[in-house]
């Protein structure tokens, strides 16, 4: 919604998870890597934040970047430049930073997993998202979105007594157990009602 939203908008969105990528290939990732930058570099690979050249680039779970490739991210915010892995030149880019994690921050600071200086670059604007707990009113409408994405040739509707028994519960695992619920009990749908009695929760 925020690239959307922005004038950026019909540029790329670029989206990389930090605790999905092996911690040998993040940089090379990251960064791109010329060819013959190590054994395997075939030809020259355009890296993330080069992807992201004048859109924006969506790092979720910051919190897991390796402590190493800190500074590295922290020199490109500061000078919208990088350097291509076996690369001789700079190469500018441009794009709107967007940072998401699950952990606390501040903690990794105190244990020095996480660096206050980066920290602070990176919380220029702050958005707190609450897990799904505290904001049971949005499960109607995460609920119509979610049948939708599951079902879209035939969107079934979930009852009010369906969407009751669902705001009734704590859902440790947030949306995706949610999604999980739903998919679940598409299982045993027959007909276009969600009702109370196909939920299954733990």
């Amino acid at each position: 919604a925020l690239h959307e939203q922005s004038f950026r908008a019909d540029r790329p969105f670029v989206t990389v998870n930090c605790g999905a990528l092996s911690p040998t290939l993040i940089e090379s990732s990251l960064f791109g890597y010329e060819k013959g930058a190590f054994t395997d570099a075939k030809q020259r690979h355009i890296g993330f934040f080069e992807q992201a050249h004048e859109g924006t680039l969506f790092l979720d779970e910051i919190g897991e970047l390796p402590l190493e490739l800190q500074p590295k991210l922290l020199d490109v915010l500061e000078r919208k430049r990088i350097h291509r892995l076996g690369g001789k030149e700079e190469v500018p880019v441009d794009f709107r930073l967007i940072a998401a994690t699950h952990a606390n921050l501040e903690d990794a600071i105190a244990e020095k997993k996480f660096r206050e200086d980066l920290f602070y670059r990176l919380a220029v604007v702050e958005i707190d998202i609450p897990p799904l707990r505290e904001r049971l009113e949005d499960i109607p409408l995460l609920v119509d979105y979610l049948l939708k994405a599951l079902r879209p040739s035939a969107t079934p509707t979930a009852t009010a007594k369906a969407l009751q028994t669902l705001k009734e519960f704590v859902w440790p695992g947030n949306i995706r157990q949610l999604r999980n619920v739903l998919e679940r009990s598409l299982v045993f749908l027959e007909d276009e009602k969600l009702t109370e009695e196909l939920i299954l929760l733990p």
